[in-house]
């Protein structure tokens, strides 16, 4: 049988890998796709550099429409990253016939619904396996292992260069900053860190975990999205203390009235599996209502992981090439005429509990006045952690730092409270809010 064709736009660190991968075990991937998957062209801008990554036999083209224009392509690999020419390109892959692969997570969390109609339009897949948490196949297990399921909620860690940065703050008590330029020094953060420090590449992933898991369309700018720059050792410590670990997760779940979709720092109690995933790995926990919960781990990025994902989907779509467009995985699991329109909830209408830690003057009645706040808007107290004067600011300091967990509350009562806490002349320095979820 004549191979699958592919061709690859853009040989970096995951296309160079998907070639090497695709080679080594070219055997095997055969016996398991039924027909020989073969890359013949790549376009790449460093046309010297593509040449040395896949030496003879291989079309090398400085031009990426060159690539779909070639009316032997059946397949295009989009690793180009970003929303602008990517965008194009896919969607003129897609105006030609070719299926599409991509990893470009910030492509189909912006623009995904109009890609996947235009590929249903033409009777074409977009497979993007590798565009959520590497190599750990958790969109195949949301669109079908899990596809009896009524999901009920998705947590994952699904940015390495947060986790990496927290796992160091933790086990060695420093700040932020300091970490960061270590991450940097050791390549797992960019020179430019934004889209991971501030959590935009993880809302990117969440965002298409969200879409999948109950048949909504994307919907990017409807995430919460807060990163961890502002996280200080002391409530890693803190939380430690309490029997916490504080992880930049991306959440969503089904709750009456919506759908919630946010990313930000949040303590875990310390015996759950994902507190315990260090470094730069990832992890996804989802629960469903008839598997109860399941846990994916393993590496959120590289070039050989993610290089798995891609020919994942590269074998899925080789065996699915001559079926009926209307027998094949649907691109968001659910069939697109069956979408949700459930609502994405405001940030504000979010219910969960919350770590806060007040610097506040060390004088009777303080505790009081915060309580009484708390009290006064509904806010239960789960437990209350003061530390002693001259463990915060040195001996015989007037200032210590007040702890406090809640119970289960509403978003937009806890910023009511916070703003009355913050008036307060006792309470010294901006108040710390860290949400908590149990995950049970």
């Amino acid at each position: 049988m004549k191979p699958i064709q592919v061709g690859l736009l853009g040989i970096g660190t995951v296309g160079s890998g998907t070639f090497n991968v695709l080679k080594r075990n070219q055997e095997e991937i055969t016996r398991r796709a039924g027909r020989s998957i073969q890359i013949t062209m790549v376009a790449d801008l460093d046309v010297e550099r593509a040449r040395a990554a896949v030496g003879e036999g291989v079309q090398v083209v400085n031009d990426a429409r060159a690539v779909i224009a070639n009316p032997e392509i059946d397949i295009v690999v989009e690793l180009i990253g970003g929303y602008g020419i990517a965008k194009a390109l896919v969607l003129e892959a897609i105006a030609a016939g070719k299926h599409v692969v991509t990893a470009n997570k910030a492509l189909l969390a912006v623009h995904g619904t109009e890609i996947f109609a235009a590929a249903q339009a033409k009777g074409v897949m977009v497979a993007f396996e590798a565009a959520v948490a590497g190599g750990i196949p958790i969109i195949k297990a949301l669109r079908e292992g899990l596809t009896a399921n009524r999901i009920q909620w998705v947590a994952g860690i699904i940015n390495g260069t947060t986790n990496f940065i927290l796992s160091e703050m933790r086990d060695k008590g420093l700040d932020f900053e300091v970490v960061l330029k270590e991450a940097q020094r050791l390549g797992y953060a960019e020179a430019d860190p934004t889209f991971d420090i501030e959590g935009v590449d993880a809302a990117h992933k969440a965002t298409i975990m969200s879409a999948i898991a109950y048949g909504i369309p994307v919907q990017f700018d409807k995430a919460y999205v807060e990163g961890i720059t502002k996280l200080g050792a002391a409530d890693i410590k803190y939380a430690e203390q309490l029997g916490y670990r504080i992880k930049l997760l991306g959440i969503t779940k089904r709750v009456e009235g919506g759908v919630e979709l946010r990313v930000h720092p949040t303590l875990v109690p310390a015996k759950r599996l994902i507190a315990n995933v260090e470094g730069a790995m990832n992890a996804v926990v989802v629960q469903g209502d008839a598997v109860g919960t399941t846990l994916y781990y393993g590496k959120g990025a590289g070039s050989e992981p993610t290089a798995s994902a891609v020919i994942a989907d590269l074998v899925d779509i080789t065996r699915l090439h001559t079926a009926d467009p209307l027998n094949r995985v649907p691109h968001l699991a659910f069939q697109p005429s069956e979408l949700s329109d459930l609502p994405v909830l405001p940030m504000s209408e979010v219910v969960t509990s919350y770590y806060l830690r007040l610097r506040v003057a060390d004088k009777a009645g303080v505790l009081a006045q915060v309580t009484g706040i708390l009290a006064g808007l509904g806010i239960s107290i789960d437990a209350v952690l003061q530390r002693e004067a001259d463990e915060v600011a040195g001996e015989g300091a007037a200032q210590t730092d007040l702890i406090i967990l809640t119970h289960d509350t509403r978003e937009g009562t806890m910023n009511d409270a916070l703003a009355q806490m913050q008036a307060l002349p006792t309470v010294l320095a901006p108040i710390a809010r860290i949400r908590k979820e149990e995950l049970a």
